[in-house]
């Protein structure tokens, strides 16, 4: 359950409602860390990554001496500091160089982490590449390539792309117009060999390979009525391979992906609607009673008004009866 917090002023009522859950959430912050001992290619990769979401994120250049898959602690720590859901952690050691830990939050908790080891030899960063930047705030198109993605089991690959999508993914929205499609984020997985044993294997140099590549979307005229469209690395070039990873808590990631049942329209019975926009209704009734029906009252209906009648006609026709039983006298006729 989700703790609640009774605010003490106007101003933290006014915090904890906009920190609230709701049923359109808000863009989810990214918070950029490294830790004591960070080298430089991992610094500019993070770098590179806070430049293309640079509306909603936050960096610290200090030095913070964390171990996120010994003591996750600090990481909640910052995450309800700052209400960051996301946490990118830079760290590079002998046996695990140039480490970028991606790590997600519900309630400001740990629900997940995954470690990415970056290529110090193949990576090229943002400002390597001579092109027109893209401006801050635009979302990007996203293409995932590779069966590693489409595993029906929950592993590395389907939490890394889970977790490169909510980082990617900005401010939801029904409609987007097509000027605003300006970039798009390919991430390709390698094909997995019989000799890999995937990302879980004690040796990660021998796990597929994961590579992001940016391009700016640009469309010519082609004569045509669709232009032609064309793609230009835009920059970071990064190739990855899975490390460590944490999966979620069951009771941690139900609550997470529960919804409101305010945002959900409720079907109503025996109502529908036809063609022309019309709502049309269905009733079901029980058998009637029509003995019991009361209909419209009249005085010509009335049934002692009928009895009445019929003997007012039956004293009439005795009486005319009797008239013509009574013998005729016989006038006297004067001599």
């Amino acid at each position: 359950m989700l703790r609640q917090i009774k605010p003490r002023n106007a101003r933290s009522k006014r915090a904890l409602e906009k920190r609230a859950p709701k049923i359109v959430e808000n863009p989810k912050s990214a918070l950029f860390l490294r830790g004591t001992s960070c080298s430089q290619i991992t610094q500019d990769a993070l770098g590179d990554l806070y430049a293309l979401r640079k509306d909603n994120a936050k960096r610290f250049q200090k030095k913070n001496p964390i171990h996120p898959f010994e003591d996750s602690s600090s990481l909640a720590f910052f995450s309800d500091k700052n209400d960051c859901s996301l946490l990118l952690f830079g760290s590079s050691s002998k046996k695990r160089p140039h480490t970028i830990t991606f790590t997600r939050t519900f309630d400001y908790k740990i629900l997940d982490m995954l470690e990415f080891y970056l290529d110090g030899e193949s990576f090229r960063s943002l400002s390597q590449f001579k092109t027109e930047k893209v401006p801050v705030g635009m979302r990007p198109l996203m293409v995932f390539a590779g069966t590693a993605f489409e595993s029906p089991v929950p592993n590395a690959f389907t939490m890394a792309k889970s977790m490169l999508i909510d980082f990617f993914r900005g401010e939801t929205s029904d409609k987007i117009d097509v000027e605003g499609l300006r970039y798009c984020v390919v991430v390709t997985a390698d094909e997995p060999t019989t000799s890999s044993a995937g990302p879980s294997s004690s040796d990660p140099s021998s796990a597929p390979v994961l590579r992001l590549r940016v391009y700016t979307i640009r469309t010519k005229r082609s004569g045509q009525r669709l232009p032609r469209v064309e793609l230009e690395e835009h920059g970071p070039r990064m190739d990855f391979r899975l490390g460590r990873m944490q999966e979620p808590d069951e009771a941690l990631l139900k609550e997470a992906m529960r919804r409101p049942k305010a945002g959900e329209e409720r079907t109503k019975k025996n109502i529908s609607t036809d063609l022309m926009g019309d709502k049309i209704g269905r009733i079901h009734t029980g058998k009637l009673d029509l003995s019991e029906l009361q209909t419209r009252k009249m005085k010509g209906l009335k049934r002692s008004r009928d009895q009445h009648d019929v003997e007012e006609d039956d004293e009439e026709e005795e009486t005319v009866v009797a008239a013509e039983e009574q013998p005729k006298r016989k006038r006297k006729v004067n001599a």
